[in-house]
């Protein structure tokens, strides 16, 4: 199967209802995937941790990269969430996310880029970012450094028709108004990557655009929405990778957000654009 043909077989698997709480046997199932897929690659590691008396799961991949320089290099975290809101399938939200970074975990499993990789599947996003924030602070008491985290948010919905994106106020003057890109928005820190991401978007033909934002974001909430906004606020670079979500895709959080209403050829074009930005960090 070539890229494109892979990406849809992931989404098969992983769309489905899936709320921890309301939909836990499709929530399992999805976990078991996730797990199944890392584990051809390496050991799987399990975070886990406590929500209203339940045990969730953050599921973990250590790749290494070239060995290069005698120094060890931080990793590059790349995570997506799993979970889903009771009564959407999730197909954008966040099952493309998802299958991206089981794509990333095959291709730099044998393809290892200059610095180590950690592919983190995060539950209890849906929740409050509950999953990504435990698992950053954790990092963060043990002084654990990051390259750079990427947190992959919807990255399957375009839509080339004019005025089909819209914008948090004043930015519309400043991107375009079609929804056919994919949008980069980090913190101040990130600016090198997200120049550097953006020209490798760009090169192998997917529009891409981007934003740095000041004080972890809160001057515009929209761009904390994600499992990124927990590592801005302990102050690791981070960058969110999305197709902006609600702000273009009218599916978000409803029964529609189905493998259908997505562009597999985008998302196709995604991955291959985080490939050849990630070997370059």
């Amino acid at each position: 199967m070539n890229l494109k043909e892979r990406l849809h077989a992931h989404l098969k698997e992983i769309v489905r209802l899936r709320d921890p709480y309301l939909d836990s046997a499709g929530h399992f199932f999805v976990q078991q995937y996730i797990r199944r897929q890392f584990g051809q690659w390496g050991t799987v590691e399990i975070h886990e941790f406590e929500v209203r008396n339940q045990t969730h799961k953050n599921l973990i991949l250590n790749l290494p990269g070239k060995k290069v320089t005698k120094k060890p290099r931080p990793p590059i975290l790349i995570g997506a969430h799993y979970d889903a809101v009771p009564g959407t399938p999730g197909a954008d939200d966040n099952a493309t996310g998802v299958a991206v970074l089981l794509e990333l975990a095959k291709i730099f499993a044998s393809e290892p880029p200059k610095s180590p990789v950690r592919l983190v599947a995060f539950d209890m996003e849906e929740y409050g970012l509950i999953g990504s924030d435990r698992y950053a602070n954790e990092l963060q008491q043990q002084g654990e450094k990051l390259r750079l985290m990427l947190s992959l948010e919807m990255l399957g919905y375009c839509d080339a028709s004019p005025n089909s994106q819209v914008y948090p106020p004043g930015l519309k003057y400043f991107y375009p108004n079609r929804g056919n890109f994919i949008a980069l928005v980090g913190n101040l820190t990130t600016i090198p990557d997200l120049i550097n991401l953006s020209h490798r978007f760009r090169k192998i033909g997917t529009p891409c655009q981007w934003l740095p934002v000041f004080n972890r974001g809160k001057m515009i909430r929209q761009t904390r929405l994600s499992d990124h906004a927990p590592f801005w606020d302990r102050n690791y670079p981070a960058i969110m990778v999305t197709d902006t979500s609600f702000l273009r895709n009218p599916h978000y959080h409803q029964p529609s957000d189905t493998i259908e209403s997505l562009d597999l050829d985008f998302l196709t074009g995604v991955c291959q654009g985080l490939v050849a930005g990630i070997k370059r960090l």
